[in-house]
């Protein structure tokens, strides 16, 4: 199984990153990648289409509000792996109430894919998602 982690620190407070990320349908509050989802299945369940069209589903599998964190798992997308599990989450900063680290990790199986190319693909995913939050927050 492969993995790979991303983190970023982000120009606002914990709770104020957590109330715009940290809602199962917020993609599109934030990523640009995504700019549109769709809540299934109570919300535990997203549909999300990128820019060109292609859909992701995604089941929301853990969710903790106090610890600002939540992990889902994909169930359809084009990406060449399996066993897809991700999380997003929000630390505080020890010292300052006016940053977070925002810290987005995964772990998967390579489907017709070498590990370290998903773990290119998904590092890229990360941190591209991660730029875009920071520049939104900082908007």
């Amino acid at each position: 199984m492969a993995s790979t982690s991303v983190s970023r620190i982000v120009p606002a407070s914990p709770d104020k990153v957590w109330s715009l990320i940290g809602g199962f349908d917020a993609l599109p509050d934030w990523l640009p990648y995504i700019p549109e989802s769709t809540a299934l299945e109570g919300g535990r369940v997203r549909r999300l289409k990128n820019p060109e069209g292609e859909v992701v589903i995604e089941r929301l599998v853990d969710f903790n509000e106090t610890e600002r964190q939540y992990s889902y798992a994909i169930l359809q997308a084009p990406f060449p792996v399996n066993g897809y599990v991700s999380t997003l989450r929000v630390h505080a900063v020890p010292g300052r109430d006016d940053v977070a680290e925002v810290q987005w990790s995964g772990r998967f199986n390579p489907d017709n894919a070498t590990e370290q190319e998903v773990v290119d693909l998904f590092t890229g995913i990360y941190a591209d998602g991660l730029d875009a939050l920071h520049a939104t927050l900082a908007g």
